[in-house]
């Protein structure tokens, strides 16, 4: 048998590697040899492990969405705590998920000063974001980790997923920003960043937020 360190995996721009039959202990030993400073991202579902490498356009459309949420947050005064792409686990479960961008908000409170998350005792995040261009989200794992709201961007359109008895929904809604055109408004200004920019999208954006407060 012929074994390799993971730090010798070399996953090009926007493809991904699909690993079965992974333990718990083994995804554990994986996240720790890879370390917190990389650039793919991990998600672990059931036995089930998919390493992915973003391409350009994954980053730049998360960043521009994760950079809009946290515009709304701001000028509609709501407080939150980002973790970004943090490792969400639970060994119960069987499943871990590293989230494009992530929130507390509803309960940021609790999460304030938190420099380790432990799902067994901490709530999971009230809003995450994933951006799928080469691959999809594992739905399961997060419903799995009780995230109440999915933001998924793909082909050009965000959907937002709602967690209703276990399972997501769609919805034209989103129940963080209850008041606004969510789903129109950040597919709009993202395909308007193509164009314009990044800051004079941001700019034009926040206008557009204090226009409907």
């Amino acid at each position: 048998m012929v074994t390799l360190q993971f730090r010798q995996l070399s996953v090009p721009p926007g493809h991904r590697v699909i690993l079965q039959n992974v333990g718990w202990q083994e995804f554990e030993a994986i996240l720790a040899e890879l370390g917190e400073h990389r650039a793919t991202r991990l998600a672990y579902s059931q036995g089930t492990l998919e390493i992915r490498m973003p391409l350009p356009k994954h980053e730049v459309a998360k960043v521009i969405i994760g950079d809009m949420v946290k515009i709304l947050l701001e000028e509609l005064e709501i407080d939150c705590e980002c973790f970004g792409s943090t490792t969400f686990k639970r060994e119960d479960m069987s499943c871990g998920v590293e989230p494009d961008d992530s929130f507390y908000i509803q309960n940021h409170a609790k999460m304030i000063g938190k420099e380790r998350i432990d799902l067994r005792v901490d709530p999971p995040p009230d809003l995450v974001i994933e951006v799928d261009v080469t691959s999809k989200t594992q739905l399961e794992a997060y419903e799995a980790l009780g995230v109440p709201e999915l933001w998924r961007y793909e082909k050009d359109k965000l959907q937002i997923n709602i967690l209703r008895d276990g399972k997501y929904i769609e919805s034209e809604i989103s129940p963080t920003f209850p008041n606004l055109p969510i789903v129109e408004a950040i597919s709009q200004f993202y395909e308007q960043s193509k164009t314009l920019g990044r800051s004079p999208t941001l700019r034009s954006f926040r206008k557009w937020v204090r226009t409907q407060i």
